[in-house]
């Protein structure tokens, strides 16, 4: 029986602490094949590279690093380098949380999102805080995840986002959450190079995030792991409805806007 094919990808990069403890949990579960970023490409979101070519460099059997993106490794994986079809992509672990709307910018969550994409289920793992990582619970929680993924199958373009608390310890439990709100500060500053041309370095504090009970935000803080099913499906259901009602998207009035050619001053 042939076992499942498992890609693990990251934004961290190929040597990163994080990719090197989930791609070794996956071994147990099925024929791993890591294809990452050959440098960091943290919060890159799902950039993908059209307008130069990339290249691969094997590390070793199985093991591939990309000059791109996460997105592009993915792409490149499903469409060219791996031997048959995944049966679950994983990407991370992230070292730092992923959470709220993290999700739009994060490179890790990109690469799970290039794989739903493409049918393949998938999950993003993050770890919040920048501490040690605990390689052996971190271990057993992605395999004990990645192997419910594998036995009951996962919605049409949706994936799973988790987090693991800064101190995971044996207490820690997964809690099913949904998104919440992370608080940055927006600062652009301003300089000089030595050839006084003026760049401008991008980026903020952690403030915090909004207290919404049940968010993967609140869940962390907690010391528990948020466990959050994310959907592709974009659409805001409940205003589309409102937007059909709006004054100005209704049929034109005016006789002189209707496309004919209307009377003429001879």
């Amino acid at each position: 029986m042939t076992r499942p094919l498992i890609l693990v990808s990251n934004d961290d990069g190929i040597d990163a602490t994080g990719i090197n403890i989930l791609a070794d949990a996956m071994s147990d579960l099925g024929e791993v094949w890591v294809v990452a970023p050959a440098t960091e490409q943290s919060a890159v979101s799902g950039a993908i590279s059209l307008r130069q070519p990339l290249r691969i460099d094997e590390r070793a059997p199985g093991r591939l690093a990309v000059s791109g993106t996460p997105t592009d490794c993915v792409y490149i994986a499903l469409n060219h380098a791996l031997p048959r079809r995944p049966d679950l992509c994983v990407s991370g672990i992230n070292h730092g949380a992923n959470l709220g709307d993290d999700v739009l910018y994060s490179g890790t969550v990109a690469a799970a999102i290039e794989a739903t994409l493409s049918d393949v289920p998938s999950i993003a793992f993050s770890q919040a805080g920048r501490g040690a990582m605990n390689a052996e619970l971190l271990a057993t929680w992605a395999r004990r995840i990645a192997a419910g993924a594998l036995k009951e199958g996962m919605p049409r373009a949706s994936f799973l986002n988790v987090n693991f608390p800064p101190e995971l310890s044996g207490s820690s439990g997964v809690r099913v959450s949904k998104l919440g709100r992370r608080n940055y500060g927006r600062q652009v500053v301003a300089k000089e190079d030595p050839r006084h041309l003026p760049y401008y370095w991008l980026g903020g504090s952690e403030l915090g995030f909004d207290d919404m009970p049940g968010s993967d935000c609140n869940v962390v803080a907690e010391g528990h792991i948020s466990l959050s099913p994310v959907d592709l499906d974009l659409t805001h259901y409940r205003f589309l409805n409102e937007l059909r009602q709006w004054d100005a998207l209704q049929p034109l009035t005016d006789p002189r806007l209707d496309g004919s050619p209307g009377d003429t001053d001879v």
